[in-house]
């Protein structure tokens, strides 16, 4: 039972880390250009060319993200909880161990959301909203 307490933060990381890297890849780059700091973005490319190579599958890195902090929804509001009936997966003389990692959990996985939500209206949908606007 103790693996529902060892991979809830697995998957908030590796959500946190794939949105984050979503958000760097595709979205930041856009969104510093569309401010004017065009020389900002070739200086980390410049300094980090494998972001290159992630935007160039930018529709992959967003569904996989997508996927990945999809399925940590599921598992920590639908799974973990059915995981812990009467807090068996918790040490006994520690209870509170395990609310604090569930909290923590929680605020790592809607951190992560957020930041691909940014990424994802930043990337695919800011674009054609300011050229609508513009035209």
């Amino acid at each position: 039972m103790k693996l529902a307490t060892q991979e809830s933060p697995f998957l908030s990381y590796l959500s946190l880390f794939t949105s984050l890297g979503t958000l760097l890849c595709c979205a930041l780059p856009s969104l510093l250009v569309l401010f004017g700091l065009g020389a900002t973005v070739a200086t980390v490319l410049y300094s980090a060319p494998w972001l290159v190579g992630l935007s160039r599958h930018k529709q992959w890195v967003f569904l996989i993200s997508g996927l990945l902090i999809g399925a940590n929804f599921v598992y920590l509001y639908k799974i973990a909880p059915k995981l812990r009936p009467d807090g068996a997966a918790c040490l006994p003389e520690a209870p509170e161990a395990c609310d604090a990692a569930n909290r923590f959990s929680r605020v790592a996985l809607w951190i992560s959301a957020s930041i691909y939500a940014v990424g994802l209206f930043t990337a695919y949908f800011l674009g054609p909203i300011l050229m609508r606007l513009d035209s």
